[in-house]
């Protein structure tokens, strides 16, 4: 397990409302080796705005029955295939709850947030 994800699991089950969780969901981007329309990637390279995913979590975060949110991008540094991108640990009571935040904090802040230089053979 990477040290951003262990840290990321530690510092929630720190969380003063731990107790109060039914489930812990986690999104781990890695750096996959086709597009989707096929092509070869060699690597890539993400950007971030910040402010943006900042605005993402403080939204979904007042959804029902979510506890926490974090996200950790790895950002402008050169990735190669494999490598992690990025995760989202969302925190909540039950599952009808938790699911559908982890859905959307990961389409908005991949649509809204970020973009990706991509390399290719």
């Amino acid at each position: 397990m990477s040290n951003i994800l262990n840290n990321m699991l530690k510092k929630f089950k720190n969380h003063r409302d731990y107790s109060k969780t039914g489930m812990i969901l986690i999104h781990n981007g890695i750096v996959r080796e086709t597009t989707r329309e096929g092509k070869r990637v060699n690597g890539l390279r993400v950007k971030v705005n910040w402010q943006k995913v900042k605005e993402i979590i403080k939204k979904n975060k007042k959804r029902k029955g979510i506890i926490e949110i974090y996200v950790d991008i790895i950002e402008d540094k050169y990735l190669k295939v494999g490598d992690d991108i990025m995760y989202i640990l969302v925190a909540g009571d039950i599952r009808d709850n938790v699911i559908p935040v982890l859905q959307d904090v990961l389409d908005e802040v991949k649509t809204k947030a970020t973009t990706k230089e991509q390399d290719f053979f």
